[in-house]
């Protein structure tokens, strides 16, 4: 008996699905509008695989999702969990209060129950000052049916999450084991404020993946489908719902991930530049071992500024849908704003009115579409001049991805991968693969499940060797956790960086475990 898995991918453009054999062999896909309520277009999208596929339902036993919803709220600044934010790190962090760098409208919504009290710890995992329990139970009692989650930031939780732990519980104590807690020590890296921030946030969209979760197995169910269901996150793998629930802010950014592990997979290769051209933006990440490159610097969520892991990407403006304006004198500009998802209606030759980078490949001939009539009284050799000028800014962001002048292989995915042509500067060859077009929701599918821990150690009191192995064996504990199956768990990746600033031989270690997805269904089945 077969045994089925769908991977579906939200874009800002398309929602991607796909329905993918044992054998991760694709037997339908399909590409539907993005709509404003995200959770239409996932729907939709799912019942055209599965009407196309015409595969038994109940042997649809896995259903992937990467999704925007956690990432919209935020921007959006609606469906935002109730929060108390608790600050461990009085008398220390008192002159940088938490929040500060958060734009207002956001701090409005969030910093409403903030809380600095007495605690945390040094780098080393020395008190700075003991807990303030007492302090800690009066606070619970205020918030009491005030607020539905509670964000936990300690003075360097990474090296001791004692204080963050003894504070859930008595949260827990006070308000209930159904409280919603977030420990930044689970969640960010080592710098306060942005791990604050990630916490904080994290805290904030636990109730909009609920309703995702639940609203996805729902639909599942309606179309007779009773499958596991996995959330990707943004580090390329998969994540269980129980999981998702508790880490939510780990699915921002999951959609360009989910395009580099699924260009991966289709190429066959482990090391190369991935370049995702979607109908607004094209995305450009680098594969390192199947993985995407993770950044090294700070990013920005809805306006705050957080640590916690993303993908290493350039995102530029050039789509498929990316209108193209010109000017009498023979000027022009490329976006960067595009009709998106009505290109089969504002495109010239869809019978529109707007000039889009679309029309300009097609009037050249490097793609067939619509009706090139409708493009072909365009000015030909002002055309080269906008298709060059678009495969330069390619080319430019290409060269910005690499870390040393020698050419790599560039994989084109993406359903405006077509507009880019067979050969790029820098690159020793481009790959378009077979699927490229709903990439994203192969990555989606056919994603394994990681663990991850950031760490600081005092080498000094351990050794480097020890520091390793217990990090090694956190990550593949946490793996396990979200869903990975014990004997397929391997290292993927091991950073140590020395902290010269700081006494004791400290560093700074992350290390990732991934494997395959546990598939203990699969094996009672087949």
């Amino acid at each position: 008996m077969g045994v089925y898995r769908i991977g579906i991918d939200v874009g800002g453009t398309h929602t991607d699905a796909v329905l993918l054999d044992q054998y991760n062999q694709v037997i339908s896909e399909t590409k539907s509008h993005t709509t404003e309520d995200v959770s239409i277009g996932i729907y939709t999208a799912m019942r055209k695989i599965i009407d196309d596929a015409k595969v038994p339902v109940e042997q649809i036993k896995y259903a992937m999702l990467g999704t925007t919803h956690c990432t919209n709220a935020i921007v959006e600044r609606k469906r935002l969990n109730k929060i108390a934010a608790i600050r461990i790190g009085a008398p220390a962090t008192l002159a940088v209060k938490p929040l500060i760098g958060v734009p207002e409208d956001l701090c409005a919504v969030l910093g409403k129950y903030v809380y600095l009290i007495r605690g945390g710890h040094e780098y080393d995992g020395r008190e700075i000052v003991e807990l303030d329990e007492a302090r800690l139970y009066q606070i619970a009692e205020e918030i009491n049916g005030k607020v539905d989650s509670i964000a936990i930031t300690s003075v360097f939780s990474p090296v001791s999450q004692t204080h963050e732990q003894r504070a859930s519980e008595i949260f827990k104590e006070v308000l209930g084991e159904e409280i919603s807690i977030s420990l930044s020590s689970e969640i960010g890296s080592v710098g306060l404020l942005e791990r604050e921030n990630a916490t904080i946030l994290n805290a904030a969209v636990v109730n909009v993946a609920k309703t995702t979760a639940d609203g996805f197995i729902n639909a599942l169910k309606n179309e007779g489908i009773e499958a596991k269901v996995f959330f990707c996150q943004n580090d390329g793998t998969l994540m269980s719902i129980e999981y998702a629930v508790k880490y939510p802010i780990f699915t921002v950014a999951c959609g360009p991930t989910n395009s580099l592990r699924g260009a991966s997979y289709l190429s066959e290769l482990t090391d190369a530049i991935v370049v995702d051209v979607g109908g607004t933006t094209t995305d450009i990440g680098v594969l390192v071992q199947s993985f995407p490159r993770e950044s090294s610097l700070a990013v920005e969520i809805g306006g705050a500024r957080t640590n916690f892991r993303m993908p290493d990407l350039i995102s530029i403006g050039l789509g498929g849908g990316t209108i193209i304006r010109i000017e009498d004198n023979g000027e022009f500009t490329i976006g960067p704003d595009s009709v998106g998802y009505r290109l089969p209606e504002k495109s010239l030759i869809f019978g529109g009115d707007t000039l889009t980078t679309t029309d300009v490949a097609v009037a050249l001939g490097k793609v067939e579409l619509g009706d090139a009539s409708k493009v072909a009284h365009l000015d030909k050799e002002l055309l080269n001049r906008v298709y060059l000028n678009m495969v330069n800014l390619v080319e430019e962001a290409i060269d910005k991805m690499k870390t040393s002048a020698a050419p790599v292989p560039v994989i084109l995915v993406g359903g405006g991968s077509i507009l880019l042509p067979e050969e790029l500067k820098g690159a020793s060859e481009v790959i378009r693969p077979l699927h490229s077009g709903v990439a994203n929701a192969i990555g989606s599918a056919i994603s394994q499940v990681s663990g991850q821990i950031e760490k600081v150690y005092a080498l000094a009191e351990i050794g480097r060797e020890t520091a390793l192995e217990q990090a090694k064996e956190i990550a593949m504990s946490e793996a396990i956790s979200a869903g990975a199956d014990p004997e397929t768990l391997v290292i993927v990746d091991i950073e140590d960086v020395p902290l010269a600033y700081m006494p004791g031989n400290a560093t700074r270690i992350r290390v990732k475990a991934a494997g395959d997805l546990a598939q203990t269904e699969m094996n009672e089945l087949v």
